[in-house]
C-alpha cells in the first residue's frame, strides 16, 4: 500500500496542502469551522499520520522530553512521573522514561541514549558520579531539571522536599504520644543520596531541639539483608529497646514492616511506626501506617513546566535556586 500523504488529505478535504499543514500545527484559530471538519474526516478516513521526525527536523525540535529516574520502584517516583507525563502531554510534549537503578553509568548510557533520539530536554532523578555530564550539558546550553536530589553548584532548577522539616515532623509526632526511643531506619548512604543524608541529619536535629541524645545504634543506613541484621540485633537489646521506628523512604519502609511481622513485633502497641511517602499499600495496611508525605502533583507539575520553560528560553542562567516543598503528615493508626 502506498503511504498517504499530506497531499491526499488536502484533495480529499478539497483544500491546500499548507492549509492540512497549519491544521496539523495547531494554527487554525482562523479557519473555518467546516474546514477543520473536513481536513480531520480526511485524515479519519485516509488513516494519515503525520510526520512527526520531519517535522522535529524542520522546527529543530523533537517535542520530547528524557525522565531518567534513579529508582522507579519508589512510590514517589512512580506517582511524580504520572504527573510529569500529564503536563507534557497537555502541552503536547512526550517522555521517554528511564530507570537508571542508582547506577551513574547506566544513567550516563541513558543521557547518551537520550541526547542521540534529540529530546529537547532532560528531568533527572540524579546519582552521584555524573557531575562532569551535568558540566558538559550546561556548557552545551542543554535544558535539564533535577528532582528528588542536588548537585553542587546548582546549575540547574532542582525540586525537592524540605526534607529536614520532613524528620521534624516525624520526631515531634512521636513526642506528642509519649515515645522518646525513635530508631531511624534508611538504606546505604554510601552513594550520598540527598533525601537520606537530609532527612537523617533532620532527625538528629529534631531530637536535640526537644533535649533527646542521639544515640548512633539508633540510626540504622543499610540494605538488606544486613539491614533485617541489625534490627533484629537492635531489637534484642531487651535493656535499651526503641520504642519507635521511622522509616525515611518507601524501600526502608517495606524492610521494617517486613521484620516487624516476622518477629511477631505489633504496631502500635509494641513500637509506634512513621514512614516517608505514602502508598496504597500503608494506608490498607492493619493498623494503617502514618506516613509524611510529599506534594507530588505539584513538584511535578511545576518539574515538567520548569522543563518546557528551558525548552523555550535560549539562554540558561549561570545557577538557580532549589525549590523546596513543605512535607505533610497523614496521622493514622500506627503512632
Amino acid at each position: 500500500m502506498r503511504k498517504v500523504t499530506m497531499k491526499d488529505v488536502a484533495a480529499k478535504a478539497e483544500v491546500s496542502k499548507s492549509t492540512v499543514s497549519q491544521y496539523i500545527n495547531g494554527r487554525y484559530e482562523y479557519m473555518a469551522q467546516a474546514t477543520k471538519e473536513r481536513i480531520e474526516n480526511a485524515i479519519k478516513e485516509l488513516g494519515y499520520i503525520p510526520n512527526y521526525v520531519a517535522k522535529s527536523l524542520k522546527q529543530k525540535k523533537s517535542a520530547t522530553i528524557g525522565v531518567i529516574v534513579a529508582n522507579i520502584m519508589h512510590s514517589f517516583t512512580t506517582e511524580i512521573i504520572r504527573v510529569i507525563e500529564d503536563t507534557c502531554k497537555q502541552n503536547d510534549f512526550h517522555i521517554f522514561v528511564c530507570n537508571a537503578d542508582d547506577d551513574p553509568a547506566k544513567e550516563r548510557s541513558y543521557i547518551n541514549m537520550l541526547m542521540a533520539k534529540q529530546v529537547d530536554g532532560l528531568l533527572i532523578f540524579p546519582t552521584s558520579g555524573n557531575t562532569e555530564i551535568y558540566k558538559k550539558l550546561k556548557k552545551s546550553q542543554f535544558p535539564v531539571v533535577f528532582i528528588d536530589r542536588k548537585m553542587e553548584p546548582i546549575i540547574y532548577p532542582t525540586v525537592l522536599l524540605d526534607n529536614e522539616k520532613a524528620s521534624e515532623l516525624v520526631v515531634e509526632c512521636f513526642l506528642k504520644s509519649g515515645k522518646t526511643k525513635i530508631c531511624l531506619v534508611a538504606q546505604s548512604i554510601e552513594s550520598g543520596i540527598t533525601p537520606r543524608l537530609e532527612r537523617i541529619e533532620g532527625y538528629k536535629k529534631a531530637l536535640l531541639k526537644n533535649g533527646l541524645p542521639v544515640n548512633e545504634k539508633w540510626i540504622i543506613t543499610a540494605d538488606s539483608p544486613e539491614m533485617n541484621k541489625q534490627l533484629l540485633s537492635l531489637w534484642q537489646d531487651q535493656a535499651n529497646r526503641p520504642n519507635a521506628f521511622y522509616a525515611i523512604n518507601g524501600m526502608a519502609a517495606i524492610e521494617l514492616v517486613t521484620f516487624l511481622k516476622a518477629q511477631h513485633i505489633l504496631v502500635p502497641r509494641d513500637v509506634s511506626v512513621i514512614t516517608m511517602d505514602d502508598s496504597p499499600f500503608l494506608a490498607a495496611s492493619t493498623p494503617a501506617i502514618t506516613v509524611v508525605a510529599q506534594p507530588t502533583h505539584e513538584m511535578g507539575k511545576d518539574a515538567a513546566n520548569l522543563i518546557l520553560e528551558l525548552i523555550n528560553h535560549e539562554e540558561l542562567k549561570e545557577e538557580y535556586q532549589i525549590l523546596r516543598y513543605p512535607p505533610i503528615l497523614i496521622e493514622r493508626e500506627s503512632v
